[in-house]
């Protein structure tokens, strides 16, 4: 049965897009089958893995709006097993046009949901916001896993996120719960490092991953080649950290299902 997790975090600058991309190409490389969804109007996930986001027919914007089903708007990639619903920059408009549309928060969850159990996971790229498209990821997903970054103000918002998790709990989705946090660009070397990964540890305690996304040129480098950094340079401590901690989230899930 396949399972559903959007990764977001309202502050932008965390890695959301880089891990949606790179942990999608070490699931599908560990023989799962993934599908991404980009409903960010950025559509860097869509870029970062080789589409041209200008020569789309279909997006998920149409597919959000009810003018494609998710079998028109999918895309195969060439990746290894990862399959695409791409963003558009007409994205960025559909927060307004979908005001205004019955059942508004669960048009992205009526799309995806019939073909949930084609994938093992389904993973939602959501925009660096709390508006509707970030609620629509929240709807959709069973669960949501969290990008922290390594830097001063790590936490700030994130009581905010966690509220308007509950929220979505309470009013549009029972069965969310937290995947887990991961800490991005990590850097042992540094006292800051150190801090930010307690805090978040005394935040989040065992929700906190065991595998941590080390600063990367590589991981830096591979989205102007629109490329996951396993296909770049598989070689890279960022490619070694996102096959590590795909593991552990296909070890998680078994446990869970056990």
């Amino acid at each position: 049965m396949g399972k559903i997790i959007a990764i977001a975090n309202q502050k932008g600058g965390v890695g959301k897009t880089t891990t949606a991309v790179n942990l999608a190409a070490s699931l599908g490389a560990l023989d799962k089958n993934i599908l991404l969804v980009d409903i960010d109007p950025q559509g860097n996930a869509t870029s970062g893995l080789g589409v041209n986001r200008r020569s789309v027919r279909h997006s998920s914007y149409e597919l959000l709006l009810g003018a494609t089903t998710l079998a028109e708007t999918l895309q195969q990639t060439k990746f290894k097993n990862i399959s695409l619903i791409p963003s558009h920059i007409d994205l960025a408009g559909a927060e307004l046009e979908l005001v205004a549309v019955e059942n508004r928060e669960n048009r992205l969850r009526d799309a995806v949901i019939s073909s949930k159990d084609n994938y093992d996971f389904v993973l939602i790229d959501c925009p660096p916001s709390l508006g509707l498209l970030t609620l629509n990821g929240l709807c959709a997903c069973d669960t949501i896993l969290i990008p922290i970054q390594c830097e001063y103000y790590a936490l700030e918002g994130l009581s905010q996120l966690m509220t308007s998790v509950r929220q979505v709990k309470k009013l549009y989705n029972p069965r969310i719960e937290l995947e887990g946090v991961l800490v991005t660009m990590y850097d042992s070397r540094l006292n800051l490092t150190v801090q930010v990964v307690e805090e978040v540890k005394r935040y989040f305690g065992q929700k906190v991953y065991s595998t941590a996304i080390p600063r990367n040129v590589r991981l830096s480098e591979a989205p102007s080649y629109g490329q996951p950094v396993r296909y770049y340079d598989k070689s890279s401590k960022g490619s070694e950290a996102y096959e590590a901690l795909a593991r552990e989230i296909i070890e998680q899930n078994r446990e869970v299902g056990e």
